[in-house]
């Protein structure tokens, strides 16, 4: 079995069996296809049943040069993957990666808004603009739902359940949940739909797309990232801001005024509790903020 080939078994093995999203599968294609490219510019050629251990921690520790620990250790995950695979199908009798050890990374702790900043964001938001309304529904919805980029702009209008107080979103591997959804962030999507999109000429592909392009087509996650930037810097807020920030914010604002752990995982769509419990660290540090400047006996700085 040669390389390409077997990449692709594996890539439908992650997309049948695991059910993995589609940007999860690329990074794991991305990631094979270096190491099969590498092995051309080097002039080896051990197929993927054939290739030990040495000639893949040269490959590696080569890598290793131009990524961050977080990128070192999804690259090696994907490698471990990969050859999982090939044992799980009998192609090769181990996974020359399975002493190899991952570089230690610590957990990220996203950057958040305040409430104050998000407003200020929004606020900035010109709605005299064709496409402003949108913008500001997007957000809304963005904070008032906690979804990710690519749930958002593939939210369909038969996702919509007002009536019932929720919407249905599809995440991670197509896997479906349920989501509150505020009477104002409901208020902000009607006025989008009502006041621009009932007016815009739509491509047959996208009538069931709620957020749209000026060209009635779906938009894309870097479109996004960059009106987000945009904003945040029309608003003067010194961070780090991208859709996901927001996301990281309606955990976090929840949390802090009390909302259970559980019923966030839930709403994030998030497999496992503990990732989850990444939000648990910042609220500690909002705990912590709160008894320096309000208790008598005040934390020592």
């Amino acid at each position: 079995m040669n390389w390409p080939h077997s990449i692709k078994a594996f890539t439908q093995y992650l997309k049948i069996e695991r059910g993995l999203s589609v940007n999860t599968i690329k990074g794991y294609q991305a990631d094979l296809k270096k190491l099969s490219t590498w092995l051309e510019q080097n002039n080896a050629a051990p197929s993927p049943s054939k290739i030990q251990l040495d000639l893949l921690q040269e490959f590696v520790y080569q890598q290793a040069k131009f990524l961050h620990a977080r990128s070192q250790a999804r690259l090696i995950s994907s490698l471990k993957g990969f050859f999982n695979f090939l044992v799980f199908e009998d192609l090769r009798p181990d996974n020359p990666l399975n002493l190899m050890e991952s570089p230690k990374i610590g957990r990220y702790l996203p950057d958040t808004l305040s409430v104050a900043e998000i407003d200020a964001l929004i606020g900035v938001i010109d709605l005299g603009h064709p496409q402003g309304e949108r913008n500001r529904a997007m957000l809304e919805t963005l904070y008032g739902c906690g979804l990710r980029v690519s749930e958002l702009v593939t939210l369909r209008l038969s996702d919509l359940h007002f009536d019932q107080g929720f919407i249905k979103v599809t995440g991670k591997g197509d896997k479906q949940r349920i989501v509150p959804v505020a009477p104002s962030t409901e208020k902000f999507i009607n006025v989008y739909i009502r006041e621009v999109r009932n007016h815009m000429e739509i491509d047959a592909l996208y009538r069931d797309t709620v957020f749209l392009n000026r060209r009635g087509k779906g938009l894309t996650r870097a479109m996004l990232f960059t009106i987000i930037k945009d904003l945040a810097e029309r608003a003067g807020i010194d961070k780090k801001v991208s859709p996901h920030t927001f996301r990281h914010s309606f955990a976090t604002h929840l949390l802090e005024r009390g909302a259970d752990l559980r019923a966030i995982q839930q709403m994030l769509g998030h497999e496992s509790i503990t990732t989850t419990e990444i939000y648990t660290h910042i609220e500690t540090a909002h705990l912590a903020k709160v008894m320096k400047q309000f208790h008598p006996r005040k934390l020592k700085s």
